[in-house]
């Protein structure tokens, strides 16, 4: 009978010796700086702030705007990776949310949006930092208008990743004919789920503290 269960033992432990799974989580923050959004951007700064209080020691947090090419990292306003000491992390969360401040008092608002290269920007800096769990919010309205020129046609790598559409404001044409409306949200559902990731859009914003919950 020992003979016979050691190559068990020997699995199990070879197992156990393995790579210590990753418990942080990193979240990437896309920011809609279109005209029809200049309105909104209390909301985003109130969610911005809630965030950061949620987060903790060797978590991400990156914040970006969505603008006419935004598969680039100047579109980056701010990104932090907190410390691990209480009194260094309190000092880079009230940093961040003055950068997010002076962002916000001093935008210009985008001719176009590229929500696409948002994601593909967001889904290698999630890579980069190698985090536990990997959420993507973006906060707009999901209509994604580009600029002459610009492919996005790409499929998206999402395995693993949670990507949730933020404040999803009816446009004057979706209260026309709300279907324009659902089928964009639907739209997006499918690339996202066709990339191997996770997609809710959640409007109650009162709904993030269940999904931040540590």
């Amino acid at each position: 009978m020992k003979i016979r269960t050691l190559p068990i033992i020997l699995i199990f432990l070879l197992t156990a010796c393995g790579e210590p799974v990753a418990r942080n989580t990193g979240a990437y923050l896309l920011l809609d700086t279109s005209g029809t959004y200049s309105d909104e951007l209390d909301k985003a700064v109130h969610i911005i702030n809630y965030t950061l209080t949620r987060l903790g020691p060797a978590d991400s947090f990156a914040v970006a705007r969505i603008d006419t090419g935004s598969f680039s990292e100047k579109d980056i306003v701010a990104k932090v990776t907190f410390d691990d000491r209480p009194s260094t992390t309190n000092r880079q969360k009230r940093q961040f949310s003055e950068k997010i401040a002076a962002f916000t008092s001093n935008i210009k608002a985008a001719p176009y949006t590229d929500i696409t290269g948002g994601i593909l920007q967001a889904i290698e800096y999630l890579n980069e930092k190698e985090t536990g769990r990997k959420v993507i919010f973006i906060f707009s309205d999901m209509k994604e208008e580009l600029a002459e020129g610009y492919v996005r046609d790409i499929p998206l790598e999402l395995d693993g990743f949670e990507v949730v559409a933020l404040n999803v404001t009816k446009l004057r044409a979706d209260n026309i004919d709300p279907r324009l409306y659902l089928d964009r949200l639907e739209a997006w559902k499918t690339v996202v789920e066709a990339g191997g990731g996770t997609w809710r859009v959640i409007n109650d914003l009162d709904r993030l503290e269940k999904l931040l919950g540590r």
